[in-house]
């Protein structure tokens, strides 16, 4: 008995264990946060110890690390001023070796100086995002090596040997990254079909160079202060949108605070005449007048954007909605030197401000041109101004919405009106037509009511007449007959009598 109740209770004590052991599997399973250095003091420890999905949030702090992360995970950096990544100078300080990695919110920064040493080198691997960091102090910035579908984008790229640099590389997407102060900023190797667009590339030996690299996109980027814009071998490229193209420092008649030259056929923000300086036949037949910027809007839980070409320089961007009127509004600063012409164009979503617009320049309304390449996403607006530092508000009203529809209705009916009016002289005419028709149609049937009047009058005498003559004709009948009714009685009395007479005497 004692034997039966120990082996139950092992047994009991081992379920329990396997329960226990579930329990705690089911729980790591479900976790999705690693924290540095809560969980894990390194974060490589972290990655380690991390499963493919979760996030690896790294707290603020300087980790002297070449990290490796070789599954698809997260990494978060709680503030990318103060959580640095430092490779102590040697090799890649991160190398992602994995697919559907996000790397974000990081200063990653002293690589080696070997060939490919980088601040982030991606080799042979797709589907990765390097978003949001500060990348600086390293041989290359960043490099994607056989690498294709990655997304490089609104990171600071600063006083890296070369920015970004690209091999081998397909359908990669470079945007919106501030590049500087690097020997080159952009350079593709024996790479096709990617997409450089809304970066700026300032105060580099070299803006952007391209070997053996066609059929890339580069467009909305800005190329300013660099000792040579471009470089470009054996490589043939698409440098505008069908649109816009991209700001070019050295375009011919530009300064950024000069004004609008703008060419002949109008001031819409664009050039008229193509860029030219890029070698192999290339070149940019939109160059924009202005820096290209891009800003974002949240409107519930909507993100967009709204981008401008502006040759003044841009602050304190910021979206409001009016607590009365419920009107959308826009508002920037634009700043430059005095006595200067200013223009900005400035691309608006229709989903985010759909009615009409109203645009003041330091509180005065002033005319700007819907530009003919607006469309159902997006209206252009070009305004210039004769100073340039003002605060430009662009106002969608839907008041004034409703005021330009109730007017259109008025327009409308009152075009309604004149024609109704038209109609009714047509009409008017008409029915003086139809009036003279019916007088003479009157005086017709007049005269053959004349005409019938005299006929009823003789036939009414030929009926008195033919009357009075069958009266006279039925008189004389009756009088003659019974005349000769009269007559022929006393013949016949008198034929009786003489009968009678006969007849006694015979007796």
């Amino acid at each position: 008995m004692n034997k039966a109740i120990l082996a139950s209770f092992t047994i009991l004590c081992l379920l329990s264990t396997v329960f226990l052991m579930e329990c705690n599997l089911s729980v790591r399973a479900s976790q999705n946060v690693v924290l540095v250095p809560d969980d894990y003091e390194r974060i490589q420890w972290a990655i380690g110890n991390a499963s493919m999905g979760d996030t690896i949030y790294v707290r603020a702090g300087t980790y002297y690390e070449n990290v490796i992360v070789n599954k698809g995970v997260s990494l978060v950096g709680e503030d990318r001023d103060s959580t640095i990544v430092d490779g102590n100078g040697t090799g890649n300080v991160i190398s992602i070796t994995a697919d559907n990695v996000s790397v974000e919110g990081f200063t990653i920064s002293k690589s080696g100086t070997h060939p490919y040493d980088s601040g982030i080198f991606v080799d042979r691997f797709t589907g990765n995002n390097i978003i949001h960091n500060t990348i600086t102090n390293n041989n290359y910035g960043i490099s994607l090596y056989y690498s294709s579908d990655n997304l490089i984008s609104d990171n600071t790229i600063a006083d890296n040997n070369d920015g970004v640099s690209l091999y081998s590389s397909i359908s990669n997407e470079i945007s919106d990254n501030k590049i500087t102060d690097s020997y080159d900023g952009i350079i593709l190797y024996y790479s096709v079909s990617n997409v450089v667009s809304r970066n700026t590339i300032t105060e580099n030996d070299y803006g952007i160079l391209l070997f053996d690299s066609s059929s890339n996109d580069v467009f909305q980027n800005n190329f300013a202060g660099n000792t040579q814009q471009t470089y470009s071998y054996n490589s043939i490229n698409v440098w505008d949108n069908g649109k816009e193209g991209n700001y070019w420092s050295d375009y011919t008649g530009v300064d950024l605070y000069s004004g609008p030259y703008q060419n002949e056929t109008g001031w819409d923000g664009i050039g008229d005449n193509p860029y030219e300086k890029i070698e192999d036949d290339n070149q940019d037949n939109h160059p924009l007048m202005g820096m290209f910027s891009k800003f974002k809007v949240t409107l519930e839980r909507e993100t967009y954007h709204v981008t401008t070409i502006c040759n003044s320089t841009i602050s304190e961007f910021r979206f409001e909605i009016g607590p009365e009127t419920g009107n959308k509004i826009i508002r920037f600063n634009v700043t430059g030197k005095d006595d200067t012409v200013g223009f900005c164009r400035v691309a608006i979503p229709t989903e985010l401000m759909n009615y009409p617009y109203i645009v003041l320049v330091g509180g005065e309304e002033i005319n700007a041109t819907k530009l003919d390449v607006s469309n159902e996403t997006y209206v252009y607006l070009y305004l210039n101004y004769p100073y340039n530092s003002h605060t430009i508000a662009i106002i969608s009203s839907k008041t004034l919405y409703l005021y330009n529809k109730l007017l259109d209705k008025y327009v409308e009916l009152n075009a309604t009106y004149y024609d109704l009016l038209n109609d009714y002289g047509v009409l008017l005419g008409n029915y003086r037509q139809l009036e003279e028709s019916y007088d003479e149609l009157n005086s017709s049937y007049q005269e053959h009511l004349s005409d019938y009047s005299k006929n009823v009058h003789n036939i009414q005498n030929l009926m008195y007449i033919f009357a009075a003559t069958t009266a006279i004709f039925i008189v004389t009948t009756i009088y003659l007959s019974k005349h000769a009714h009269t007559g022929k009685t006393k013949v016949f009395e008198r034929t009786q009598k003489k009968a009678h007479a006969l007849a006694c005497t015979q007796q």
